[in-house]
């Protein structure tokens, strides 16, 4: 008997068989992943069983498990045939993109349904939002002159606000980029850092510089650099300028003081976009000092004008592990603040 026969064999009640062909093998196995990784992971996620063979995929699980599993396989069949690769970080989009919209295509009423936020670059074309919170904030980027957005590490808020400023100023909608962070060591003390200014604050940027290069050519980003047209540089050289039809982003803004956060806010200039990132839980100010995005988050909440974008530990989009890191560290943020109020 075949693993096929075997399978269906074994149907529950309540349970549900759906054949899905596709056209092209070779697109089909980019859909799969290496070693049907990414079919693996949609039946983790579903409760669904799926078995291949060749360009056809068979799928057992609650019925409507095995719908949305169709959906999604066949919304990354879409993308891999657009040219598109496919990976894991896909296979979560298209996941929770279902999720959240209950479907992907358009239904029997031939109206499409809301999908995600999405932006465009040159470099990238189109990126779109995996997760509902990362949809919201591109939203609120789309909308709003200033935006917040606060939560923890691997959620896509420093990449996607570069990816914005990136599009905006190939609309023409700003003239540059400025992009900047305080300069505050993670816990560690670096001591003296050879060379010219540029060299002391790359090891601190590094991060704005491989977010910018993922959306532009390596010689665009240089030759914006030397022009000015892309300005990278740490909080504390904002202090008496006025910038004016600009992109600004002051990334892990948890670790400006409140000073310093007044001060980068009325930078802000005609026809300029503000974008202040951070998370909250990992402050390296030292001991006593208040963090500046705190402050400026309770003060300017509910301020018009103004957006706030708030990603929890289930919208991280890097490995799955990172989620489940992220996850245990917050539930024992919360198990010893419990242990505090006891005593």
């Amino acid at each position: 008997m075949s693993a096929k026969d075997q399978m269906r064999t074994r149907l529950r009640e309540g349970e549900t068989e759906t054949a899905i062909q596709f056209d092209d093998n070779r697109i089909a196995s980019i859909v799969f992943g290496q070693y049907d990784q990414n079919l693996a992971k949609i039946e983790r996620k579903l409760g669904v069983t799926a078995f291949t063979n060749g360009n056809l995929v068979t799928v057992k699980g609650e019925p409507g498990a095995a719908e949305q599993t169709r959906r999604v396989l066949e919304h990354l069949y879409a993308r891999a045939a657009g040219g598109h690769a496919i990976g894991l970080g896909d296979v979560d989009g298209a996941l929770e993109e279902s999720a959240n919209q209950g479907q992907l295509f358009p239904g029997d009423n031939g109206q499409n349904p809301k999908t995600f936020e999405e932006i465009r670059t040159r470099k990238r074309a189109s990126v779109r939002a995996r997760t509902a919170a990362q949809s919201a904030y591109l939203k609120a980027l789309k909308k709003y002159e200033l935006v917040f957005a606060e939560g923890p590490a691997g959620t896509g808020k420093t990449w996607l606000a570069v990816g914005h400023a990136v599009s905006l100023l190939e609309q023409g909608a700003v003239e540059r980029i400025i992009l900047s962070r305080p300069a505050v060591e993670a816990g560690e003390r670096l001591g003296f850092l050879p060379g010219d200014m540029r060299e002391k604050v790359d090891p601190y940027l590094r991060p704005i510089y491989d977010a910018l290069q993922d959306f532009m050519d390596a010689r665009m980003v240089e030759r914006g650099m030397q022009t000015g047209m892309i300005e990278v540089a740490p909080l504390a050289f904002m202090r008496g300028r006025t910038l004016t039809n600009a992109c600004v982003l002051l990334d892990e803004a948890q670790n400006a003081s409140t000073m310093q956060m007044k001060m980068f806010l009325t930078r802000l200039g005609e026809g300029s976009r503000m974008i202040i990132t951070g998370d909250p839980t990992q402050i390296d100010l030292p001991p006593g000092q208040k963090s500046g995005l705190v402050q400026a988050i309770n003060l300017l909440s509910g301020v018009e004008g103004i957006g706030h974008v708030i990603f929890r530990e289930g919208d991280v989009v890097r490995h799955d592990l990172v989620r489940r890191i992220v996850d245990a560290y917050a539930k024992a943020d919360v198990a010893a603040r419990g242990e505090a109020e006891k005593r």
